[in-house]
């Protein structure tokens, strides 16, 4: 696992797979995660560190949506309390995020020290604006839907930090998996957000976290023209986003699918 940014009291730790995130934030009281993922060896990382640091702090797992490869280390910290959206504790398929997992371990022979389970959600986030104080901190949280119908933004402050999930990453184009037109004005939220609040930081769910202003405009920017482009794309989108993207091929039926949804 790789320590991919470590600033005070902010560390995150990027899987092996996908540049996939999972961010820790201590606090005098508390400590806050989001998404701890993917491979055996890492969730082990992620908890050996947990340990060292917790002391008799309470940790809070923030599930930016249901995508299995978010949830998948779930079943590693049964202490936790879950923050996530409304969406995401009444989702329907949970029996369906918890095959995905055992597909994908039974696909790579991988074993782990914990039975995966779908998180239990004890503060659930049904409006824009919900807000949770811990001693000297304030998480805002707002409705993210269009990846999944189910995502969440989070604002921690007085830190600045950004927390997106699957949206406004550097290495991946959107993904649509569930709204085109939500996925639009999330976007849009998310640019509300900067306006908004104080942010110095901001923390994909893939790919790399940046403190640098412009660059998180800039990916607001690259989100918001592949968005406009896409309903009447003939295909010149392509050669913008493998300029872009250096794992474009990998992900090009993603855009494909896109532009059905779009349509």
């Amino acid at each position: 696992m790789m320590i991919q940014f470590k600033k005070n009291n902010i560390i995150v730790f990027q899987s092996a797979l996908y540049m996939t995130t999972t961010a820790i934030i201590q606090t005098n009281e508390a400590i806050i995660m989001t998404d701890p993922n993917w491979l055996p060896a890492e969730i082990e990382e992620i908890k050996g560190y947990i340990n060292n640091i917790k002391g008799d702090k309470q940790l809070y797992i923030i599930y930016t949506h249901s995508d299995f490869d978010h949830i998948i280390g779930s079943g590693a910290f049964p202490e936790a309390k879950v923050i996530a959206s409304k969406q995401f504790d009444e989702n329907p398929n949970k029996e369906k995020c918890i095959q995905k997992i055992k597909q994908f371990d039974q696909g790579y022979y991988l074993h782990r020290g914990y039975s995966p389970v779908y998180p239990t959600v004890d503060i659930v986030v049904s409006e824009d604006g919900h807000t949770v104080e811990l001693d000297s901190i304030t998480m805002t949280f707002y409705q993210a839907p269009g990846h999944t119908n189910d995502g969440l933004f989070t604002v921690i402050e007085p830190y600045g930090l950004f927390l997106s999930g699957d949206y406004l990453s550097d290495v991946e184009f959107p993904f649509i998996f569930s709204s085109y037109q939500d996925y639009v004005n999330t976007i849009n939220k998310a640019e509300n957000i900067m306006l908004k609040h104080q942010i110095t930081t901001h923390i994909p769910g893939h790919g790399s976290t940046t403190q640098n202003q412009q660059e998180i405009q800039r990916r607001i920017n690259c989100s918001k023209y592949y968005l406009t482009q896409l309903p009447h794309d003939n295909g010149e989108l392509e050669q913008a986003l493998s300029r872009e993207y250096p794992f474009f091929e990998g992900m090009k039926s993603i855009h494909t699918d896109n532009k059905e949804i779009a349509k």
